[in-house]
């Protein structure tokens, strides 16, 4: 399990000093690492920018389409070895082509967009590592409800499931947004918020919602937000524009938190970022 890895790579690697007959065992470091994505719209790989969700046909913007299987990306994915990463359904009619995605990469990636208590148990049987949840863990008004938490942790168990607190900004504060990043709920992105959370899932998705898809830089202080908590796995994703972002993530956060690049990649028509260097990069972070 991801959550496992990163427990063990947070706090039992390390290496043995000989200073004389002292023995030090100092434990080393985790390192951030790209999460591979699968963004679907009408049943179509995408990156849209995410801001954009909410708008008619003709407002959407769409930063990147192929008439690519996602199982494509899923075995690219598989093959060289990127665990934890995440497929979004981005709105109805995108059922198959998720189904195609996790068949291709069994319990190799997480399954976000419309899970329920209801469907939740399906989407692990087909093939989900985790089941990504928002907005069904509020109710028509976006106010948070625990009763529904605890209906999906009922069908997942917590080891199996993700927690999306997706957010905007509003002043010097994030707020989590629900129904495609649309809708601002009543649910604060705090340590407190997640401190609260911790006990009911397995891991943190979290995309900053107004930088997503516009490839001009990461968030770096919701990242730093995020990094100062580093109680459970964690992803970031949005802005993420070059190479650097990776190092700059693995900077800010110690390690603690992981980044998901979209857009600019340039197996998504993007020119800013080579995949070939981020499945680099995480077996760089891989060594000892």
């Amino acid at each position: 399990m991801v959550a496992d890895s990163w427990k063990e790579k947070t706090f039992s690697a390390s290496h043995n000093y000989d200073i004389g007959v002292i023995f030090v065992r100092l434990p080393m470091r985790r390192r951030t690492h790209f999460r591979p994505c699968i963004d679907l719209h009408d049943g179509k790989v995408k990156q849209i920018v995410g801001g954009s969700l909410g708008s008619s046909s003709k407002e959407l913007k769409t930063n990147f389409t192929t008439d690519l299987d996602p199982s494509w990306f899923a075995e690219k994915y598989a093959e060289d070895e990127l665990s934890g990463g995440h497929v979004i359904k981005l709105g109805p009619g995108n059922d198959e082509a998720a189904r195609s995605a996790l068949q291709a990469y069994p319990n190799g990636m997480q399954l976000g967009g419309g899970i329920t208590a209801e469907n939740a148990s399906s989407w692990l049987s087909a093939g989900a590592s985790h089941v990504i949840a928002t907005s069904f863990l509020f109710d028509s008004e976006a106010h948070f409800r625990e009763e529904r938490l605890a209906a999906l942790i009922a069908e997942t168990g917590r080891e199996r499931l993700v927690i999306d607190l997706s957010c905007r900004q509003e002043e010097n504060d994030w707020v989590v947004a629900m129904n495609r990043w649309q809708t601002i709920t009543d649910l604060h992105l705090t340590h407190e918020t997640l401190d609260q959370l911790a006990s009911s899932c397995d891991e943190f998705l979290i995309h900053a919602a107004d930088v997503e898809g516009k490839c001009e830089g990461i968030d770096e202080a919701l990242v730093e937000l995020l990094s100062q908590w580093g109680k459970l796995p964690v992803t970031y994703a949005g802005g993420a524009s070059c190479l650097e972002d990776l190092k700059r993530v693995d900077d800010i956060s110690g390690g603690l938190v992981d980044l998901t690049i979209g857009s600019a990649l340039d197996i998504f028509g993007g020119d800013g970022v080579s995949y070939s260097d981020c499945v680099v990069f995480n077996r760089l972070s891989d060594s000892p």
